[in-house]
């Protein structure tokens, strides 16, 4: 066998190995924690109760459901929505109070002075205020100097 036929070889198994493990190197195999795990399930069972919300007001309108059941199953249900969102809420303020004191913990300071930043802020706004050339007649969007149509709408500029 050649050795060009070998270390041709020998390199497209190489490329095949690393583009097989980069997924890995990356990290998109990350672990999903307890509070993730039980927040998508959270989520997930709420998508379920409001479908079901909207199929009982669906059937109920083509008289499907008796009036007598009607209302005892949307309580039920309403009352399974809320159960759920009170504790997607108690989830997402602990999640919430995680951050706000890593962030007590470790501020962020900027490197840019609060005056210079106040100034470049007025020269970007400067600058993208001589870019426009009024509004657009149908729909009330900004337009630039030299567009020939609307972005948002397509009417045709003068």
């Amino acid at each position: 066998m050649d050795i060009a036929a070998i270390f041709l070889t020998l390199a497209v198994l190489f490329f095949v190995g690393a583009y097989l493990y980069a997924p890995f190197a990356r990290g998109y195999g990350r672990r999903v924690t307890a509070e993730e795990r039980e927040l998508s399930a959270l989520l997930a069972e709420r998508e379920r109760v409001l479908s079901s919300l909207q199929e009982l007001d669906f059937d109920y309108k083509l008289g499907k459901i008796p009036e007598d059941d009607y209302p005892i199953q949307r309580t039920s249900l309403l009352q399974k929505g809320a159960d759920i969102l009170r504790k997607m809420d108690a989830l997402t303020i602990d999640e919430t109070d995680l951050r706000r004191n890593n962030a007590k913990k470790s501020p962020v300071k900027s490197e840019i002075p609060d005056s210079e930043l106040e100034y470049l802020i007025s020269q970007r706004r400067a600058s993208r205020k001589k870019n426009y050339d009024g509004f657009c007649p149908r729909c009330g969007k900004p337009v630039i100097a030299d567009d020939k149509f609307c972005a948002s709408c397509g009417k045709a500029l003068n």
